[in-house]
């Protein structure tokens, strides 16, 4: 056994200097594996090391060492990132875990205020890139890379989808080149929000080059063999992001508040979604698929797009990808949310409630395992400032709610409450816990008013 004399601080400086000691290593160690794209006469597949690789990806919510864990259980074998700030830490637990990695480059967004008008800019940009590109090129881990997320999402000022700088395409398209000159090994993908032809075709005429194009696809994933045909560009698919429904997929209350699927209905339809358009894919293009999120993110709100809870509790979907990816499902499941009512209404019925007023809320849900679940609830207030583009939001205000009764009831919980004596735009969640680490999570917006 070996003890180690310092404070905390110095332990915490030893491990990571251990760590980024291990990438060292592995990487003096190990070659780079060739990652190529093989087409015959019927499709187009990856080859990682001269072996057909299909990607069973997920994007990565940077957290704890316990979700690739996760992910490998799963039996998942790849992620993907935004960016490079943790990939040091990233790729010496993807080494130790033999999961590859599609390195994400964060170029600047017009979306964000990113002025590719300014050439200065743009040169730093391409300095910064060019760096992290030279650092991690060799890493045998390293399965491609993403340039850009979502480069062709902005709005003008009214709020509409418009047209980005073609220089942001001709900025893309430089590192493109460069990835192709000084590695290579590994492929390059732009990941595109959508599946828009014209905007494409726009992206491809200043970035011919790029070997793969990536399609972001929530709902719309269904239309997937439709989408690529439009396209009609000879080069091989990936979907770097897929997952439930997006909120500006789903109908909204009177007061223009979306309104999220529970935990079932989301594992059920992402895995409707997956079988039509990955799975049997009809087109010979989809070459990999990550499914979003692998982890959990504020975003509308705090469950809409998490695989995970904030306290870490895994959620129906994670189920479903490991049946998809391993053919079976984990040996304890997910219990799983249907539906929630206040009041016997749901959500698309826009509930309003007087300040303080007694109502009751039920939840449908049962365990798959006949675990007994433990049904938790709690008011948040509604967002103040929507992000746009899956930037960051902060997270609303959580209230306590007060319970006078719960019961359980055919099919799931009820319980009678009094709502907030504030009126304003609120949520109440439902949590159901098998005591396993698992969660299904239902929520309802509801208005307050005199």
């Amino acid at each position: 056994m070996c003890y180690f004399r310092g404070s905390r601080v110095a332990l915490f400086r030893f491990i990571a200097a251990i760590g980024a000691l291990s990438l060292v290593l592995v990487s003096a160690q190990a070659d780079p594996q060739k990652v190529t794209i093989v087409k015959d006469e019927k499709k187009y597949q990856l080859h990682v090391g001269g072996e057909p690789y299909q990607v069973n990806g997920v994007g990565y919510g940077t957290g704890s060492e316990g979700k690739l864990v996760a992910l490998k259980r799963a039996g998942g074998n790849t992620f993907r990132t935004w960016g490079v700030r943790t990939l040091d830490k990233e790729l010496v637990l993807a080494s130790e875990l033999g999961l590859m990695v599609a390195v994400g480059l964060e170029t600047g967004k017009q979306l964000q205020g990113f002025d590719y008008d300014d050439e200065a800019a743009v040169a730093r940009q391409h300095t910064k890139m060019t760096a992290i590109i030279d650092k991690y090129k060799d890493h045998p881990n390293v399965l491609c890379w993403v340039i850009a997320n979502e480069p062709n999402l902005f709005f003008d000022k009214h709020g509409k989808l418009a047209e980005v700088n073609p220089k942001v395409y001709k900025a893309l398209g430089a590192l493109t080149d460069y990835i192709h000159k000084a590695d290579p090994n590994h492929p390059v993908t732009i990941a595109f929000s959508g599946a828009n032809p014209d905007q494409i075709k726009t992206a491809l005429a200043h970035a011919p080059n790029i070997d793969i194009i990536s399609l972001q696809l929530y709902g719309g994933l269904s239309e997937l063999g439709r989408d690529i045909e439009k396209l009609d560009i000879d080069k091989p698919i990936m979907i770097t992001e897929f997952g439930p429904t997006g909120h500006w997929e789903m109908p909204s209350t009177e007061w223009g508040r979306e309104i999220e699927e529970p935990s079932a209905i989301k594992a059920i339809g992402v895995t409707e979604r997956v079988t039509k358009s990955i799975i049997n894919d009809q087109t010979g293009k989809v070459i990999g698929s990550f499914a979003f999120l692998w982890g959990q993110k504020q975003e509308r709100t705090p469950t809409w797009y998490g695989m995970f809870n904030a306290s870490g509790e895994q959620t129906a979907r994670i189920d479903e990808l490991a049946k998809i990816w391993t053919g079976t499902y984990p040996v304890n499941r997910a219990p799983l949310s249907y539906a929630i009512t206040i009041n016997g209404r749901k959500p698309e019925s826009s509930v309003y409630l007087m300040p303080g007023e007694k109502a009751r809320a039920k939840v449908i849900v049962n365990d798959p395992d006949g675990d007994t679940l433990i049904t938790e609830w709690q008011f948040m207030q509604e967002i103040g400032l929507r992000s746009q583009g899956g930037h960051h939001e902060d997270v609303p205000k959580t209230l306590r709610v007060n319970v006078l009764s719960t019961k359980s009831v055919d099919g799931g919980v009820e319980i009678e409450f009094t709502a907030p004596k504030r009126k304003g735009e609120y949520r109440l969640f439902s949590y159901s816990y098998d005591q396993h680490n698992h969660v299904a999570n239902a929520n309802i917006p509801f208005m307050v008013k005199k």
